[in-house]
């Protein structure tokens, strides 16, 4: 199964006309790296559902639902931790460094590490 095929069976997924829609730029890219993640091998479609659909009843049932791409992150920090690819300590770190490279960079200029 593609990838694509694979996120058509999400249900849940918002979509105009059939296709994903993004409310900002960062859900977009959330998105992107979900798909890049699964077809890397990081994944399967079958246990990215599970972790997700685990997480949107989790927050539902404390009363915290959050936006349906903060889950899909929250989601992808999880999964990246459980693949090994970073830990929350590493996440955390690489964070900082990136908001004190945002910080110095000038409005309009790509930001480095």
């Amino acid at each position: 199964m593609s990838a694509r095929e694979a996120l058509a069976e999400i249900a849940s997924i918002p979509r105009d006309c059939g296709e994903p829609v993004f409310a900002e730029p960062w859900e977009a890219r959330a998105f992107a790296l979900a798909v890049h993640l699964n077809e890397r091998g990081v994944f399967t479609w079958s246990e990215w559902a599970d972790a997700f659909g685990a997480n949107l009843k989790a927050n539902t049932q404390a009363g915290e639902p959050g936006s349906y791409y903060e889950i899909w992150w929250q989601t992808l920090e999880e999964m990246g931790e459980r693949h090994g690819l970073a830990s929350a300590v590493e996440r955390s770190h690489r964070s900082g460094e990136w908001q004190a490279a945002a910080a110095r960079t000038p409005h309009g200029k790509p930001i480095e590490l």
